[in-house]
């Protein structure tokens, strides 16, 4: 039952935008499929997936592996079990240079940079004056001279424009700051097994770089590294930086080990969700407040203070007086629940839309995250899903539901 479910649709986002497969299919369909490639953009690992028998799917505007010889569940299971290689290359990898990089970023986004230690990341969101989320991403502290911050593909053009708008501004009022959009390859490595696996590639010790910490190093032999502890799974794992003319050669020697498999952007989606981790154009968007979004751990403490991030003066009201809708995460049996599904109180009544959900691979029931009305954000209330037109029994769920195991240190 629980295949089936992966096998007709693995997450809602997956089942809308894969909707075109390329490469396979009937004659007249590859050929259709074939345009739709060159259209496409394409990282530097695509001939590589596509020689692994990785099963391409359109993405963000990428064509992008959606899984590879091994089935969804098996994939996601190994990941949790051992470790798993995605490519995350088409994401937004940006360098922020300059004496007055904090406070330009800061002039973009809800965290407190200014308070990291050098090397040290933190999960921001970008804002905009009405309180909306354009967007999460990762910024580090480097002590190389620059921030290094990475953002959604699906945001990247909307990302660069609002930073690069933001820079010229900056710059007329006389800051010293620049940008620099990287062309490096990303892949993350994801797994109980990652430190092992990764060890025997660098010389830094990895029980020395803690969750959010950043290095730079050579990696298998590969300069110009920067490994990052973070990740999109909940497991312990990195993102790799990597020079995008030695990408398929890192990837192919970590692959040498027999406990590292690649992994697409099915496993990925339920990996995820199964961790609480929102998709932003999903489970956050322009029209959810990071309070609404339960993310106002991300809002830096001196920053609640000084209200000098956009949108400040409607979201930090918002802490102490609450909000009329939050998001929750959703636990139910019975028929999986996708993407834009009613959530309905006891009595029947429409009280929130799930924005996210798929069967869990680990729990062997159905996951899910959605917005509800405040009055029945409480984990533990009973709530319903309609599925099929059905009401099905449904509750709300503290998330991680699968707890995380962020290497915190020894």
């Amino acid at each position: 039952m629980l295949a089936r479910a992966f096998a007709n649709g693995l997450c809602n986002r997956l089942a809308r935008e894969a909707t075109r497969t390329v490469g396979l299919g009937a004659t007249g369909r590859q050929d259709r499929q074939a345009s739709t490639e060159v259209a496409l953009k394409k990282t530097p690992l695509h001939d590589f997936h596509r020689a692994q028998g990785g099963k391409m799917v359109e993405f963000a505007g990428w064509s992008m592996p959606v899984q590879y010889k091994d089935s969804h569940i098996n994939s996601h299971m190994h990941t949790r079990q051992h470790c798993s290689i995605f490519d995350v290359s088409h994401m937004l990898q940006t360098k922020v240079y300059g004496r007055d990089r904090v406070k330009f970023i800061e002039s973009l986004i809800v965290g407190d940079i200014a308070e990291l230690k050098d090397n040290q990341g933190t999960l921001s969101l970008f804002t905009n004056t009405k309180g909306g989320i354009m967007d999460d991403l990762i910024v580090t502290k480097t002590d190389q001279g620059y921030l290094y911050v990475v953002s959604n593909a699906g945001c990247a053009d909307k990302d660069s424009a609002h930073m690069q708008a933001r820079l010229q501004e900056f710059k007329a009022a006389g800051h010293d700051v620049d940008l620099e959009f990287m062309e490096e390859s990303l892949i993350a490595l994801q797994g109980p097994s990652m430190a092992q696996v990764l060890q025997k590639g660098v010389g830094d010790d990895l029980r020395k770089l803690t969750f959010m910490t950043s290095v730079l190093t050579p990696v298998f032999g590969i300069q110009g590294c920067r490994v990052t502890r973070c990740g999109y799974t909940g497991e312990d794992g990195v993102e790799i930086s990597v020079p995008s003319k030695d990408v398929v050669s890192l990837t192919e020697k970590l692959l040498a080990d027999s406990e590292v498999k690649l992994a697409g952007l099915g496993a990925r989606d339920s990996l995820r969700l199964e961790a609480g981790l929102c998709l932003y154009g999903n489970d956050i968007d322009e029209t959810a407040t990071p309070v609404e979004a339960s993310l106002v751990w991300t809002i830096g403490k001196r920053r609640r203070q000084a209200l000098d991030f956009p949108g400040a003066d409607i979201i930090v009201p918002q802490i102490k007086a609450k909000t009329q809708r939050k998001r929750v995460g959703l636990i139910s049996t019975g028929p999986p629940v996708r993407q834009h599904t009613p959530i309905l109180s006891s009595d029947g009544r429409v009280i929130g839309e799930v924005t996210s959900g798929c069967p869990s691979p680990c729990l062997k029931q159905n996951v899910a995250m959605g917005y509800v009305e405040a009055g029945f954000s409480k984990v533990g209330t009973s709530i319903q899903v309609e599925v099929r037109k059905k009401a099905v029994p449904a509750v709300v769920s503290k998330m991680p539901f699968v707890p995380t195991k962020y290497y915190m240190g020894q």
